[in-house]
């Protein structure tokens, strides 16, 4: 019999994401407390861009972003936020989009599949995503169920059970 497998990947679909953005931006212009605020956000190669006029009113356009991207079914896992920053008038602040597995968090799963799954699974590492296999198949639900209550700092998804 040959092996099963699944891939873990961490990926976000653009197209929720642009949907995201389009509906903060319709909120942000709406908004009563944003009336004279100058907020807007922007996406624009992974890159999330928020301006407004303070710094509570920047982070209060974060928070309208989250709220939609959490709505749209994306983690806040996928999202890495910087610190608010003074320019000219304005306040910026920058986010980016994690996508993908990096080397650091490959090697710490692998290796957390070698210590607590079951003994038959086998983990490989494959650019920005890591592929899971065994036999059976139990083992590799198993593994999946120790994946997700894993700590890690990315949003994780398994694709390809075959």
């Amino acid at each position: 019999m040959a092996d099963s497998s699944f891939d873990v990947v961490s990926k976000v679909d653009p197209m929720e994401v642009a949907n995201a953005v389009n509906q903060a931006s319709k909120e942000i212009a709406q908004r009563y407390d944003f009336k004279d605020a100058a907020a807007s956000v922007e996406f624009a190669n992974e890159k999330f861009l928020m301006k407004a006029v303070s710094d509570d009113r920047v982070l209060a356009v974060l928070d309208v972003l989250q709220s939609k991207l959490i709505k749209r079914g994306i983690s806040l896992k996928s999202l890495d936020t910087g610190e608010p920053y003074q320019s000219g008038k304005e306040v910026r602040l920058e986010a980016g989009l994690k996508q993908g597995i990096d080397q650091a968090n490959a090697k710490k799963l692998s290796k957390l599949i070698r210590d607590e799954a079951p003994k038959s699974v086998k983990s490989q590492i494959q650019g920005d995503e890591l592929r899971v296999s065994s036999k059976s198949r139990d083992d590799l639900q198993a593994t999946i169920a120790l994946l997700k209550g894993a700590d890690v700092d990315l949003d994780l998804q398994f694709i390809n059970f075959r």
